[in-house]
């Protein structure tokens, strides 16, 4: 495994606003800001088929094993006067930074090559969109009677063509 150092040509996450990966020399591993973890970094391992996330929280060690394909896809963000593009989660806090610059066009050319890399989709920014419906957690038989009930005979419901009223009755007895 090849670490990204300023010795290869890149710099590392953690020294500024410039991180430059470069996706055609995976697996990567490197070091990026987090602010829950302890020390504030955690370690990020890129594979192609693979994302591994090492950080150690309140004194415990954890590593975060993830399939590429449970990420979201890929997206811009910004930040001040730079832009990021980010490996978006569902849960934020695993949201993987990929490449920080203030140059638009290499911004672009590193949203296209991750995107493409990853077979995955290019997200808009998320400011512009609407959060998702609340997925309704219902089946199709949720208006179904259940089935002890099925067996109690419904009160409200007689019919009312067993009912005589004003008539005498006539008990024959054999």
């Amino acid at each position: 495994m090849r670490r990204q150092t300023a010795t290869s040509g890149f710099n590392p996450a953690g020294s500024g606003r410039v991180l430059r990966l470069d996706p055609h020399s995976l697996p990567i591993s490197y070091h990026a800001h987090d602010t829950r973890a302890d020390g504030g970094v955690r370690q990020i391992e890129l594979h192609r088929e693979r994302v591994v996330l090492r950080r150690a929280v309140q004194g415990m060690r954890m590593s975060v094993n993830l399939r590429v394909r449970d990420f979201l896809g890929v997206a811009l963000r910004g930040i001040d006067e730079a832009q990021m593009v980010v490996l978006v989660h569902r849960d934020p806090s695993l949201t993987i930074p990929l490449c920080v610059s203030e140059d638009a066009d290499e911004i672009a050319h590193a949203f296209l090559m991750w995107s493409d890399l990853f077979a995955l989709p290019q997200l808009s920014d998320e400011a512009d969109e609407e959060p998702a419906p609340r997925r309704r957690r219902r089946n199709v038989l949720h208006q179904r009677r259940p089935s002890f009930l099925m067996r109690r005979r419904i009160g409200a419901l007689l019919d009312a063509a067993s009912i005589h009223r004003g008539e005498r009755e006539i008990i024959a007895r054999e």
